[in-house]
């Protein structure tokens, strides 16, 4: 793999874990603090007001990725038979 494979394999692998995290993470802040109330970074200044989205515009990423399961996933979204027939061991 290249040195942008290898990179890009790696934070592909803590992505989901992260946005897990900060979902938990604003949900527990929400429930705390109360949706419309603010608080504030004491480390920068920076204040944040939890609101609940009016909507959001559709966006399309102009690249993306599939990719097979891993570990004790039930399947991933790239099939096991397409990347067999590609030249890959899996």
């Amino acid at each position: 793999m290249t040195d942008a494979q290898k990179r890009f394999v790696d934070l592909e692998k803590k992505r989901k874990e992260f946005l897990d995290d900060f979902d938990a993470a604003l949900k527990a802040v929400a429930e705390e603090t109360g949706i419309g109330n603010f608080f504030q970074d004491e480390s920068d200044g920076v204040v944040y007001k939890i609101v609940v989205p009016t909507g959001r515009y559709v966006k399309f990423d102009t690249v993306g990725y599939v990719r097979t399961r891993r570990g004790d996933e039930k399947q991933g979204t790239l099939s096991q038979k397409e990347a067999k027939e590609n030249g890959f061991d899996v």
